[in-house]
This record gives C-alpha cells, structure tokens and sequence, in this order.
C-alpha cells in the first residue's frame, strides 16, 4: 500500500501542471479504483481533489455519467470560497476569539477555548453563516491550533530571582573544580503503592494492558511511597532514598547520609566540603529548622562543612534533579503500575539515559514522624554562618 501510494504522489507530481479540471477527476478516479477499499480518501489526500469530485470520475469512466471530451471549467468557475463570498468572514470570527486568545504574545502560535460549534453559532447569528468544518479550516489558517494548558506562569518573581542564579552557578562550579561534591536534592512526588493508575502509556499486546483500580481514593492505611533522591552534578549520577513512612527534614538528611556513607565519602575521599542545592520549601525548606538541626547532626558524622544554596520560592523547576533524575523516572515507570516496593525500587534503579545516568535506590524502612519542634537552645548550638548574600538561601553549617 505504501509503495503504491508514493508512485501516485509521484505520478501526480509530474502530471499535476498539465491537467484540466476534467482530467485531475479522471486521473484521481482511476488511481481510487486501482487502490481498491480507502483509495477514493488516499487519493483525496494526495491529489486534494474533493471525494465528490472523485466520485463523479469513477461515474465517468464506468459509463454511468457521460461528458463530453470538451466539457471542461473555465478558469475561475466552480463554487466560490467562504472568504470570497463572505470578505468580513475572518475578521469576525477573529474578533470573537480574540478576546479569549492565550499563548505567548512572542510566538505566532495561538489557541482558544471557545469550541468550533459554538464559534459557528456566533457567526449565524451575526450574519456571516459558516459550518463548523470551515470555521476549523479558517482558524488553522490564522494559526490557532487546539493545545491543552502547560504549567508556566511563577507568580510573583524575586527581585533577586536571577541573582541567586548566579551564585549558585557561581559557587557549584567553584566547588566541582575543587574536587568536592555538588548534590542536588529533592523529594518527588509521593506515589500510592498498590493497583492504582500511573500516568504515561507502555507498549502492550492488544488487550493486554494492565488492569488497575477504578478509582485513585484509597484509605489512609494504603501505603505511600516518598522517593527522595539525591543527584551528583558532577558525576551524572543518582541515588533515591524510598520513604515508607512520612517525608519529614530528618527524612531529608537521613536521605542525604545515606547517600554519603554508600557513595558519597568513596567518589569523594579528599572532599573538604559538601555544598547541596535544594528548593526553598517542603522537607528541606530554608525556614525548616528540623532541617538545619539535622544537617548539624551529618556535619558531625561527615567532619565536613556543609554549604546549603535554596532557589527562589517558586523556582524548584530550575533544581538539577528535577530535570536530570526525575524526569527520567517518569519515563521509565510511565503506564506501570507501583503495585510494591519492590516494583518502585527496579523500575527506578532500571532508570538510564544514553548520556550516562545511572541510579541507585534503596528502600527505607526507618519511621520519621512529623511534629519534631527543634528549641531555641538547639538552634544555638548549631554552627550556622550565613552567606553575605541573601544569608537566608546560603550558609554553611560546619562540624561541632
């Protein structure tokens, strides 16, 4: 079928300047017959001669319908177009979708959430009558095109958004040439272990896809899975920390040790510091005095000074993991469903990209309640030095 449909478009092709309207019918017709069932729609495609068209060519040469050989349209005859008849056509239905329009005003690309039907009720009632189809056709032409929603619009930005950028850029770069470790940290989104749907589609046999639960509200006591993960910048490397219990600072930085006693302190046995990039909120958040407490606790155990850098609020998507670990993730488990632990370990540990990631995962039983309040004679006990700059986002904890 194939080979057959690129010897028309080739023969079309050739032939296409030298044919009448009488003879684009016919040509069309008998390359529809040869084709056999679909032909008179793959001709259409091709040739762009209407399927009524086509269809009054196969009469023609089966003798139903008799024409003579001079019978041919003179230039300019046939139905007139939309846009001829009806001029003000496009700058109505522009000016009724115009007001809805969304999209970046920088891009030439356009959409709208007004549906075809109704825009096409619009325009009767204002005296310019047209058919869904055509009020389709002359929108793709204006460059809209139907597009779901993307997740883009931040808020309120920083002032100093950028400029925390450029410090982190700044001081992990400074840290990779030295030989110490980069981290980047983050909890991903909890994951429901059972039979539940997981977003994405795997390639199946027919009638083989996995069948899962038909709703997602389980009961508190199904459990829950908290991938913490851990991501070497300088070495492309992962390791997730799979939480069972509740995704909490100490979690975090048990996470963060774990990482350091199985991989970290080997990769790096000379490392004269740690420096970590984490999001402004959640578990590892810079307000979260939990977290600082316990980061004190693997400054002690690592003998190391640990510097901390958050990105603005409402930036987490520039955090390296989430672009360069978790997002791999994704894809690796996309229409699998988590049935247990086991499953979420494989199938992120099986995760790997053709520029070399390669990730560990374990499973953490341990219990991390949430609640813990840290005093204010801990907290001054902690050996924090704040950054110049923004001392809220950067400091360093250093080892008792």
């Amino acid at each position: 079928m194939q080979d057959s449909v690129r010897l028309i478009r080739q023969k079309y092709r050739v032939l296409a300047p030298h044919l009448n309207e009488r003879s684009h019918r016919l040509f069309a017709a008998v390359e529809a017959q040869a084709l056999g069932y679909g032909g008179i729609s793959t001709v259409a495609r091709i040739t762009k001669v209407s399927r009524r068209a086509i269809h009054v060519g196969l009469r023609e040469i089966s003798g139903k319908k008799g024409l003579s050989s001079d019978h041919v349209r003179a230039a300019g005859g046939g139905r007139k177009k939309a846009t001829e008849k009806d001029p003000r056509l496009s700058k109505v239905l522009e000016s009724l979708v115009e007001p809805l329009t969304r999209g970046d005003p920088m891009s030439a690309l356009r959409w709208t959430c007004k549906s075809t039907r109704t825009l096409s009720e619009e325009l009767g009632k204002r005296g310019h009558p047209a058919c869904e189809r055509l009020v389709a056709k002359l929108l793709l032409e204006m460059d809209y095109s139907l597009q779901g929603n993307r997740k883009n619009q931040e808020g309120k930005q920083h002032p100093d958004r950028n400029a925390q950028f450029e410090h982190i850029n700044a001081e992990a770069a400074k840290q990779m040439r030295a030989k110490n470790p980069v981290i980047s940290v983050d909890t991903k989104k909890k994951e429901l272990v059972g039979n539940y749907k997981n977003g994405g589609e795997k390639w199946c046999r027919k009638g083989e896809a996995p069948q899962v639960n038909n709703h997602d509200f389980p009961s508190p006591e199904v459990p829950r899975a908290h991938p913490y993960g851990i991501y070497d910048l300088a070495r492309n490397t992962g390791w997730v920390n799979v939480g069972t219990s509740h995704d909490t600072a100490s979690f975090a930085a048990a996470s963060i040790r774990r990482w350091w006693c199985a991989q970290g302190r080997r990769l790096y046995p000379k490392a004269r510091r740690l420096m970590i990039t984490a999001d402004a909120g959640g578990s590892n958040g810079a307000r979260i005095r939990l977290w600082k407490w316990e980061l004190q606790r693997l400054a002690d155990k690592t003998g190391i000074p640990i510097s901390v850098s958050h990105f603005p609020p409402g930036t987490s998507k520039w955090n390296k993991i989430e672009h360069r670990l978790f997002s791999f993730i994704t894809k690796n488990w996309r229409g699998e469903p988590l049935i247990n632990y086991e499953t979420i370990i494989q199938l992120i540990a099986g995760t790997k990209t053709s520029t070399g990631l390669r990730v560990n995962c374990k499973l953490d039983k341990r219990s991390f309640h949430p609640g813990r309040i840290i005093t204010d004679e801990q907290m001054a006990s902690i050996r924090l030095v704040r950054n110049e700059f923004h001392g809220d986002w950067n400091y360093t904890i250093s080892p008792r």
